[in-house]
């Protein structure tokens, strides 16, 4: 029993060490600019003891609140099938609630967090490594032209590392990141010791105080003290990888303590000098927690840690695209595996050239990490908000705490969310535009093909004939030729638009006809027990629904390859694959907007080909053509 115990407690260790690399990232790097842009941001503030302490108390207890209570306590309980993040939480909660009239609003939310996320995914990567680039300007001002070429440099690299995978270079990521957080913890003990008052900001006092003595300035702050929390949501979307509990490990236990020893550290030193002394290192205090002699190598371990958070974010983004494709809120994309072990490690080419193109224009626009943290709180702050909407209707539907208990937890979060996201709309005219204008481009592009994908299954729905009658007719009027035919078929009922053209212009059937319908489940995976479901229409007519999870890849071949019952196994050799190619045409009564009609039929035209969404071999496909009104 000790023996089985202890392996449990060496993986779950593993675990929780592999998060360090890959998780934390984007909250762990924040200490290099949070600080610096609630003093010196957009609204600037004295430098003295009272707004230090105030300030660090609003860190300590928003990173309390927000990242130790609502995300990893509450939120990573909400796992669908272990998985995390807005659109697994959105697919657990429409299960739960059914077709209801809330269901709707529920998934316009997730959508919209989606939409967010994308935004959030180009400022993370450009503020991150300007950020820590920016560093060189401390160990010598001279340096300060090299910066943007540098990480321009830097963050063109970490694009193009993508297409060649990131297992190997994610074995590196932990120790990288592990070493860092020490130094982060190391470098703020020292002064937190020469300067133990520096603790009292643990009292919410100070924080109240903050808030009495500034109010509307304070209220402004929030706007940067959010950059002090922005990542949280990233442990939740992670969460699938490493499991709850290593996670929980990784922040409670060395995460967070390393942040917060930072952080007050940050704060000790600037109350320690002189007021020109504090004046000067309050425009880059993390660097300053350096002596010379050592903060060049700083620079360095930063660089790479923000290099690591931003390969993260990028990975994330992989991810939540390939969820949002198999829910069908995103056209087919062409999907690399990078990794013959691990499923998760995807490259999606699209995605990532369009990141890059976005994170070059904003840093040669923004300039430094100064005018890119207006930018950055938007997104983060939306989607936090959108979070806690979606754990109330957690709270209330599917876990049905009784109200006198959830409505007080909803209400602190949403006050608390609330508070930072309005904090974060006066950012807008200078650079808090940007997350919007993304995030409403990618919310009229989810939901634009999700409609039009409705409209489109709905109307050829209306026009196919049900298999069974259509297999009956079939039978005697054509001849029979051997081997396979599959015949694609997005929806579960009716016959293929392909099998009709095929029947009209060839004439003929196969001795075994398939249409085959691929299913994708509001559960991130489907066992291969429940992989397939068959149906025998007799004289050799068969349905088959392939029931896959939204984290897996549709992979058809292999699937079929496994089945023998449908007369026998598949030889991919001997069988036909047969696509239906739309081509869309505006109704007199369109369901959509004539613009929206004409970007869904763009996304289809340039969508990944069925053949190699499906991995079908390509010697092996027939696709025939068919017209439908929207």
């Amino acid at each position: 029993m000790s023996a089985t115990t202890n392996d449990r407690d060496s993986a779950r260790l593993k675990l929780a060490v592999g998060a360090i690399g890959i998780v934390f990232g984007d909250i762990g790097t924040s200490p290099i600019y949070a600080f610096r842009e609630t003093f010196r941001g957009p609204h600037e503030l004295p430098i003295d003891d009272m707004h230090i302490l105030g300030v660090l108390s609003l860190i300590f207890w928003s990173m309390t609140l927000i990242v130790s209570i609502q995300y990893v306590s509450i939120l990573m309980r909400a796992d669908n099938k272990g998985q995390g993040g807005s659109l697994a939480l959105v697919a657990l909660l429409s299960r739960t609630i059914g077709k209801s009239r809330h269901s709707g609003v529920v998934v316009m939310l997730g959508v919209a967090a989606t939409a967010l996320f994308y935004g959030d995914s180009m400022i993370t990567p450009a503020i991150s490594v300007l950020s820590a680039v920016e560093g060189l300007t401390v160990v010598n001002p001279g340096l300060e032209r090299f910066v943007l070429p540098i990480a321009l440099v830097l963050l063109i690299s970490l694009f193009v590392l993508q297409q060649r995978g990131t297992a190997k270079v994610g074995m590196m990521f932990a120790p990288v990141m592990t070493v860092y957080f020490v130094v982060l913890a190391v470098l703020g003990i020292g002064y937190i010791v020469a300067t133990p008052e520096i603790l009292w900001a643990l009292n919410p006092y100070y924080m109240v105080q903050f808030f009495i003595t500034d109010k509307y300035t304070a209220f402004l702050a929030l706007g940067s003290v959010v950059l002090a929390v922005t990542g949280a949501e990233a442990l939740y979307s992670d969460m699938g990888h490493f499991g709850r509990g290593p996670m929980r490990l990784s922040w409670f236990g060395f995460v967070m303590p390393c942040l917060l020893l930072n952080y007050f550290g940050q704060g000790a030193m600037i109350i320690g000098l002189p007021d020109a002394a504090a004046e000067e290192a309050i425009l880059n205090p993390f660097f300053f927690l350096a002596n010379d002699a050592y903060r060049l190598p700083l620079v360095i371990l930063a660089t790479c840690a923000t290099f690591i958070a931003s390969q993260a974010v990028i990975s994330g983004a992989f991810s939540v695209t390939h969820q949002a494709i198999q829910l069908g809120f995103v056209p087919r994309l062409s999907i690399r595996h990078t990794s013959d072990e691990h499923h998760g490690q995807i490259y999606i080419p699209v995605i990532n050239w369009m990141l890059m193109l976005a994170v070059i224009v904003l840093v040669l626009f923004f300039q430094n990490s100064s005018n890119l943290a207006s930018a950055y709180g938007i997104a983060v702050t939306g989607a936090m908000m959108i979070d806690t909407l979606l754990m109330a209707v957690l709270l209330l539907a599917v876990w049905k705490w009784k109200w006198w208990l959830a409505v007080p937890v909803i209400a602190l979060f949403i006050i608390v969310d609330g508070a930072y996201f309005a904090a974060n709309l006066t950012k807008v005219p200078d650079g808090g535009w940007f997350p919007l204008i993304v995030g409403a481009i990618a919310f009229t592009v989810l939901t634009t093909w999700a409609k039009g994908r409705s409209l489109m299954r709905a109307r050829m729905t209306e026009m196919s004939l049900p298999l069974d009658i259509f297999a009956k007719s079939a039978r005697s009027s054509t001849s029979r030729v051997p081997g396979t035919a599959i015949f694609m078929n997005s929806g579960s009922s009716g016959t293929p638009s392909a099998l009709l053209h095929n029947i009209k212009h060839n004439k003929v059937l196969h001795e075994r006809v398939v249409v085959l319908t691929v299913q994708i489940a509001d559960v991130p995976y489907v066992g291969e027990e429940k992989r397939c479901e068959i149906q025998s229409l007799g004289d050799g007519f068969f349905r088959v629904i392939l029931h896959y999870g939204f984290m897996q890849e549709t992979d058809v071949p292999q699937a079929l390859q496994r089945e023998e019952m449908c007369g026998g196994a598949f030889d991919m050799m001997k069988t036909s694959f047969f696509l239906s190619r739309q081509t869309l045409l505006s109704a007199d009564k369109p369901g959509m907007k004539v613009w929206r009609e004409k970007l869904f039929a763009w996304m289809m035209r340039n969508s990944a080909t069925p053949m190699e969404f499906f991995r079908l071999p390509t010697n092996r496909v027939v696709e025939l053509g068919s017209q439908v009104e929207i």
